[in-house]
């Protein structure tokens, strides 16, 4: 006879917790094999506070320094590698070989006081830094240029990115401990990307988003940790899985100087929704209790964009940008939970309603690049600044502190050098010498940049039962720092 054949359920009046109204009792026979399903039933509880795995979690905007500094309005630009994430129709501008990799060092906190008790809690990112940190990595390669000249104007790259993704740890012993204590989506996107041109004006691209999980992060899967309010225990969910979108881009050039170089472009790119299957189990205490699975969804994003160049001669570059992304969040409606055994009362499976709200991304940033400097021969120097601002998406009746959501502003500054062939590094050696035989670099650049993303302060209402331990005032605030190396060929 299975453990859950001596529970039975009994409505409760006027005590209702979290919108469940029963109570779970356990006949004499059941007290050894009891114990388990009491562990299922701690498990289930917790799991139906609405917002529990994190397909909620913010985009993560920074995939590449340069943008980073640029506000990452960049879309239009699209002139390094990380064009493969930002538009990858913008790959063609590229010449012969490049590769770009580095990563974000991201910090910051989320400051709580709970409506009633007063009480207060301080979210990280388990540390001063998230660890592992965020990183990004290019390759592109100009077919033509490369001398695969049959195949006409087409590059081809290949990515790795971690465009959705968070890490948040509070107390165990604070106010929100009935909620999360601690979460994280080490979640990558793979990128195999091909661009091609089309005439002197138009560039297409084409590429597929893999999402997956590694082991060689963390424990490569997503993970989100609470304390059961009934007894005590450290319950835990997780789940990992595979699953492919895709992207299509354009960018149009509208003027060009007399040297051929772009005066005004013109961006246009979409992302597809993925739904990404999760595969996990839950635990109590470390004890598996039951297998489980759920969706996980990327949301479909629109992307708008236009660079003009008010200056760009031999000497001096000067570029504006801005960019505009419709974020599809509605498209998750919900994240309903399918377990292996009953595990709430109503069953194996356990609703949870996300009710996230579509939402836009503005996005504004300036680059001003000294080409020749006679301060720096033979090197190019990028002074960047831009300022995004990103829409709340998440209501109150389904607010998740893992992620602290409120309309945020994020200004940001940055930093580039770019040594060409004739140029010293650190007056060792000539850049071009680095590589092998004929193989030889033609620049190798650095990036730099930092951004605070600020959060306006909100305040979380109108939650009842359990989930009234989330009602109060968050006041966020993350810093960004970021790092890229690039090397072309």
């Amino acid at each position: 006879m299975s453990s859950l054949s001596f529970l039975s359920w009994e409505r409760e009046r006027g005590t209702v917790p979290f919108g469940v109204p029963w109570r779970l009792t356990i006949g004499a026979k059941g007290r050894g094999n009891g114990f388990c399903s009491i562990l299922v039933l701690c498990v289930a509880l917790w799991l139906c506070l609405p917002p529990d795995v994190e397909a909620q979690v913010p985009r993560i905007l920074g995939q590449g320094a340069a943008a980073t500094g640029m506000g990452n309005a960049f879309a239009a630009q699209a002139d390094d590698a990380s064009a493969l994430h930002y538009n990858p129709a913008g790959m063609t501008q590229l010449r012969g070989l490049e590769v770009m990799f580095g990563a974000l060092l991201a910090g910051g906190t989320t400051d709580f006081t709970q409506a009633g008790t007063g009480a207060t809690s301080v979210g990280d990112r388990y540390g001063p830094v998230a660890w592992p940190p965020p990183g990004h990595l290019y390759l592109t390669a100009n077919l033509k240029d490369l001398g695969m000249k049959i195949l006409g104007d087409l590059t081809v790259g290949i990515g790795l990115t971690v465009p959705f993704g968070s890490m948040t740890r509070y107390p165990e012993n604070g106010p929100l401990r009935n909620i999360v204590t601690y979460a994280t989506l080490p979640l990558f996107d793979i990128k195999p990307t091909i661009a091609y041109k089309v005439s002197d004006s138009l560039s297409l691209g084409l590429g597929a988003d893999i999402y997956t999980f590694s082991q060689q992060f963390g424990q490569g899967q997503f993970e989100r940790q609470s304390i059961s309010p009934l007894t005590g225990a450290k319950t835990e969910f997780n789940g990992k899985g595979t699953t492919a979108g895709f992207n299509v881009s354009l960018l149009y050039t509208a003027l060009r100087n007399a040297e051929g170089k772009p005066l005004a472009n013109v961006a246009v790119i979409y992302r597809s929704r993925a739904a990404l299957p999760l595969s996990g189990e839950l635990l109590s205490n470390g004890m598996k209790v039951a297998n489980a699975t759920s969706t996980l969804v990327a949301p479909p994003i629109i992307s708008g964009a236009i660079a003009i160049w008010p200056v760009r001669d031999q000497a001096h570059e000067w570029k504006l940008e801005l960019d505009v992304d419709h974020v599809g969040w509605n498209s998750d409606r919900d994240l309903n939970l399918h377990c292996s055994t009953v595990c709430s009362p109503t069953g194996s499976v356990i609703n949870q309603p996300l009710n996230w709200r579509s939402g836009y991304t503005i996005l504004v940033g300036t680059e001003y690049r000294w080409l020749q400097p006679a301060w720096l021969p033979e090197w190019e120097v990028a002074l960047r600044a831009g300022y995004s601002q990103q829409q709340n998406q998440m209501p109150d009746s389904t607010f998740d502190p893992g992620i602290p959501a409120s309309n945020s502003h994020i200004p940001s500054v940055g930093l580039g050098f770019l040594c060409k062939e004739g140029g010293s590094l650190l007056g060792l050696m000539r850049c071009g010498n680095l590589g092998v035989g004929s193989f030889k670099a033609k620049g190798i650049g650095v990036d730099i940049a930092y951004a605070a993303a600020i959060y306006e302060d909100r305040v979380v209402t109108g939650n009842t039962g359990l989930r009234a331990a989330v009602n109060g005032e968050y006041r966020s605030i993350f810093h960004t720092g970021a790092l890229s190396f690039r090397f072309m060929f």
